[in-house]
């Protein structure tokens, strides 16, 4: 067999940025990927019918202009990025709706009463929004280089991930925003890692934006593919790389893949207390996916929610709180949280001329076989009566058949492991460079080490640079800039 530099295995974004920074240190570099399309969560393709393009997994990308990676790649560069004036909207009975503009302010005067509550809560994270992304977008277990405003988002965690949370609201319509945006964690409400998740989300909503890639996530993922063909990698497609025997010699391998899948592909390898710490690794809750084809806009109570990139269908706090504690001990919830994005309406590549697509998920239990379509239209239908008449077809696909398409998402968690505070800083491992396995010359790049799920390239970043430091002895980082 022949013998490169390094293999990554697996092309989803972390794999692939792990692979663009080893090609761009000059070594020679090839990616396996065991499907016949590359990308991993970041696909994009026709689901319903011809012409209507849906994101396979992630469709918007709260990550993609934080993310020190995409940044130094200069993604905004190579990738047409449409950002929403509202990054997230959250549908109220009574046609009520709340709204996360761009504008920090303009956010805040729409809310009214609590509006400079909301305001107080997120202008100093706001402000700081790079420091922050700096602080997050690695491993946890470091001095950090802004000690007072990870106090504060600390301090900020602790009241709204506590009994407190709620405490500085007068009505329901910042705590449902804050709390649709929280839920992204599919955490039970409130929580600390749920309000780390959520706060930070919500600071790149009004910081950076929440943008959406025209054409689909797969552009990103092509601009990925382009750089790293330029600079001489290799892409092997429909190979599943079942143990370390299946690769060629190199001198270093880059997992972009679950730490169950690390323990099975490694093997013996594997020192056994390492091994026994990746079975303690512990995977979440799951979704449950609808894609549709419409004929029309979904036809929101609230007209102003047709701004929005993402929508947060799930009712009030109590009501959101209500459903992911109902998934999490296990059961499915009558009436879900459920996410919504209609990326048709800024991206008009994306259907037929007047026609849409709209991309959902609803968080089920883990292992879920459960069909969730009509529990999902009932929740969009609650808040857009006539949605069901716009719907042409529909593509469903349960928590298994997501871990099916893609096995990094296990028992259908598309978070690669639980986003509780525990495993955010034991991921898999507790260790200063959690990249890093016992093993010489083998990394792990996925979701499932820091910074944790999203498309963001960071894993792959970091495990990059640490392997180029160990086995080839290249501490300064490659020019990512076209």
């Amino acid at each position: 067999m022949d013998s490169v530099d390094v293999v990554v295995v697996g092309s989803g974004p972390n794999g692939l940025a792990a692979a663009v920074t080893m090609a761009r240190a000059g070594l020679s570099v090839r990616v396996y990927e065991r499907a016949s399309t590359i990308g991993g969560g970041a696909r994009t393709g026709e689901l319903t019918l011809p012409g209507y393009l849906h994101d396979l997994c992630s469709a918007v990308h709260p990550m993609a202009l934080a993310s020190d990676f995409f940044q130094r790649f200069q993604l905004a560069s190579r990738v047409e990025l449409r950002q929403p004036e509202v990054a997230y909207g959250h549908p109220l009975e009574g046609g009520r709706a709340g709204l996360a503009y761009r504008d920090l302010d303009e956010t805040a005067r729409r809310l009214g009463v609590d509006g400079p509550a909301y305001k107080r809560l997120l202008a100093p994270l706001v402000e700081h929004w790079r420091q922050l992304a700096q602080f997050t977008g690695g491993s946890l277990l470091r001095v950090p280089q802004h000690p007072v405003l990870v106090a504060q988002f600390g301090l900020r965690v602790l009241e709204q991930g506590s009994p407190l949370w709620g405490l500085r609201f007068e009505s329901d319509v910042a705590p449902a925003l804050l709390s649709g945006v929280s839920a992204h964690a599919n955490l039970p409400l409130p929580g600390l890692a749920p309000a780390a998740a959520g706060l930070l989300l919500a600071t790149y909503a009004h910081g950076v934006g929440w943008p959406i890639p025209v054409g689909g996530s797969q552009s990103i993922v092509n601009a990925m593919v382009d750089d790293l063909l330029l600079h001489g990698g290799q892409i092997v497609t429909d190979t599943d790389v079942t143990s370390l025997d299946d690769l060629p010699q190199s001198r270093a391998v880059l997992l972009d893949v679950s730490p169950r899948a690390l323990a099975s592909i490694a093997g013996d390898s594997l020192p056994p207390r390492y091994a026994r710490a990746l079975s303690r690794f512990r995977y979440g809750n799951a979704v449950a996916k609808l894609d549709f084809a419409l004929s029309d806009p979904v036809p929101w109570s609230n007209a102003e929610l047709h701004r929005a990139g993402t929508i947060h269908v799930g009712g009030t706090h109590a009501q959101i709180a209500r459903a992911e504690a109902t998934v999490a001990s296990g059961r499915h919830a009558h009436k879900p949280y459920v996410l919504v994005s209609q990326p048709s309406t800024f991206d008009a590549s994306r259907a037929p001329e007047g026609r849409h697509v709209l991309w959902a998920y609803a968080h089920v239990p883990s292992g879920s076989d459960i069909d969730q379509s009509n529990a999902i239209i009932g929740q969009i239908e609650r808040f857009a009566p006539g949605f069901r008449d716009t719907i042409l077809a529909q593509h469903s696909s349960t928590s298994v058949e997501e871990e099916a398409m893609n096995p990094n998402y296990v028992g259908g968690d598309i978070s690669s492991g639980a986003a509780t505070v525990g495993q955010l800083i034991r991921r898999p491992t507790l260790a200063r460079y959690p990249w890093q396995t016992p093993v010489r010359g083998l990394y792990l790049c996925s979701a499932s080490t820091p910074p944790g799920p999203a498309v963001h390239g960071l894993g792959g970043w970091h495990a990059a640079r640490r392997a180029l430091a160990v086995e080839f002895g290249i501490t300064r980082a490659p020019d990512l800039r076209i």
